[in-house]
């Protein structure tokens, strides 16, 4: 008999759990949850289907498994593993049961088969995710973190207008949309876009990243854009303006990289690089750019929490996350500068690591599309990548001008999980055949031919060569990058004042109106009598009140009194 379970559901459960247990059973969920759920993968069945009636003639499809969401549901139930060990020191409830429950909301997403199954998902997978902000409990964290959330309330609501318009329109399930161009392709695209941080909607990403606890942050490099980009492989294959957006994307986050002095702002602008390859690789649309989209997003979660879980460390055993901080420890802290060197290696793109096996196969099929201007672009972002990620964070960070700092003793699980990050990134670097074997599409790649490799190591070679000329120039100023957020965060909060201030004076001066409304009528109201003229006998105003004169006679009473006393008399003697 074959077993199937949700493997969303599963950390879901871990997530309500680890509320109420105890300290050492917590970390028994924390662990095991994602097991059982990289287990539930694996017995997943291609077309396996969970259905179940909702309102007004719609089903849920909670559970739909095809090649795509089974290599997206594969790869984020290891990273909530290695995600979950990173964060096995913390003793605070409520960030372990977010990590959880944010790796379940995206599982959730990917699995969905219809819209209105997606978009609970995607909102709850927007909420967990700000509590992982938020329980850094800082200042710049809890700012980042409201920001944050509206960002992406109103990605979702674009989103959920466009599934609005899809549902009543009849069409309930996750469909593609390439090629209709109607509202609904566009609010969702747009809202879609937001969570893959595509630039100028991308500002969210640096601001909040960065911002996040230090296991925090390794889970949100790794879900949010990464269920955007399945999304958009799900739903937009083939959409050409999507590739030019990409190769912007590409672009824009290693530029912006040069600024940085952060070091967790500059991983968070190097999201954005990357994501961009696998944007652009959507907008191909043939069969091998998307295999080369889901293996660099494949790919990506792994190097790039192991990047963000090496900086992670830093910044516990420090206290310290800026380069012009950092610097002159390597020798206290040599696991950590080798673990993060092979992450550096991976999202590099050199050969033997599996950064070189998916990010070839999307500069390959621009290749093969006769798209020159975007294969090179997307060459000279990855020269981008490997000067300040490869190169200038790890040398600045860990082996530049010592400042005497003192590195305290990280958490043997900090390691466990960097150690299983790194296995990860080499294996599929050197069998390339492991992740190949999932990939949804019917298309075939070798990234070990002889031109791929040394076309690799020449741009690895020069950009080496231009860092060690130009080591002075790229150290870590203590300065602060003006992003696109620039043009909008200002006017947005004085108009918000504005707002706000219009709105209180309002309610305010309708209050003062209102009151003297009540103070001219309440009198009325307590004598009623005020408002009869008040006159003599011949017609002229009497000064004096004669409230008698307004009153029901008594005399007509006794008279009424009497007759119905002798009617009942009567009818009873009658009778």
């Amino acid at each position: 008999m074959n077993f199937e379970f949700h493997p969303g559901f599963i950390l879901l459960l871990g997530a309500i759990s680890v509320t109420v247990l105890p300290l050492f059973f917590r970390r028994v969920v924390m662990v095991l949850a994602p097991l059982l759920a990289i287990a539930a993968v694996f017995a997943l069945q291609a077309g396996t289907i969970w259905s179940y009636p909702f309102i007004n003639g719609l089903e849920l499809i909670l559970l739909k498994v095809d090649r795509l969401s089974w290599v997206f549901a594969l790869i984020f139930s290891i990273m909530a593993l290695l995600g979950n060990i990173y964060a096995l020191h913390i003793k605070n409830r409520g960030e372990s049961a977010a990590g959880l429950a944010y790796a379940g909301s995206s599982l959730g997403v990917v699995l969905a088969g219809d819209w209105v199954t997606l978009i609970f998902f995607w909102e709850l997978m927007a909420v967990t995710s700000t509590l992982l902000i938020w329980y850094r409990k800082a200042p710049q964290a809890i700012s980042a973190g409201f920001r944050y959330i509206l960002v992406h309330f109103f990605g979702g609501n674009l989103l959920l207008a466009g599934i609005f318009l899809k549902v009543t329109g009849g069409e309930p399930l996750i469909t593609v949309l390439t090629g209709t161009n109607d509202l609904a392709f566009w609010l969702i695209l747009l809202g879609i876009s937001i969570n893959a941080a595509i630039p100028p909607l991308h500002a969210w990403l640096t601001d909040a990243y960065p911002e996040g606890t230090v296991s925090g942050s390794v889970f949100l490099s790794s879900f949010t854009t990464k269920v955007a980009v399945y999304c958009l492989i799900r739903v937009f294959p083939g959409t050409e303006l999507l590739i030019w957006a990409g190769v912007i994307m590409a672009l824009y986050g290693v530029v912006y990289a040069v600024l940085e002095n952060d070091i967790r702002r500059l991983l968070a602008y190097h999201i954005i690089s990357q994501v961009g390859y696998m944007v652009a690789a959507v907008g191909m649309g043939t069969d091998l750019a998307l295999n080369g989209a889901v293996s660099h997003a494949f790919s990506h979660i792994l190097y790039k929490s192991l990047l963000f879980m090496g900086a992670g460390a830093v910044i516990y055993a420090t206290g310290r996350r800026k380069l012009s901080e950092l610097g002159g420890f390597f020798r206290e802290m040599p696991a950590t500068v080798i673990l993060y060197t092979v992450g550096a290696f991976s999202i590099s793109g050199v050969p033997l690591f599996n950064g070189f096996i998916s990010k070839s196969m999307i500069v390959s099929a621009a290749a093969y599309n006769h798209m020159p201007a975007v294969e090179l672009l997307l060459y000279l972002a990855s020269v981008g990548t490997f000067l300040h990620t490869g190169l200038k964070l790890p040398y600045f960070m860990f082996f530049g001008p010592d400042r005497g700092l003192k590195p305290g003793k990280i958490p043997l699980n900090m390691h466990a999980a960097m150690i299983g990050g790194a296995f990860l990134c080499t294996m599929y670097g050197v069998v390339p055949s492991l992740l190949y074997q999932y990939l949804p599409f019917a298309a075939t790649y070798e990234p070990y031919t002889l031109d791929h490799v040394i076309s690799a190591v020449q741009l690895l070679v020069a950009t080496l060569a231009a860092f060690w000329l130009f080591i002075p120039k790229l150290g870590g100023e203590p300065t602060v990058s003006v992003d696109t957020d620039w043009f909008y965060r200002r006017p947005l909060y004085y108009l918000t004042i504005s707002l706000v201030n219009f709105v209180s004076s309002v309610r305010n001066g309708s209050g003062v109106w209102g009151n003297r409304l009540l103070e001219a009528v309440v009198p009325f109201f307590r004598n009623p009598l005020v408002l009869v003229p008040q006159t003599g006998e011949n017609g002229p105003p009497s000064p004096f009140y004669q409230e008698d004169r307004y009153r029901f006679p008594v005399g007509i009473t006794v008279l009424m009194s009497v007759i119905v006393f002798v009617v009942a008399l009567s009818y009873i003697w009658l009778t």
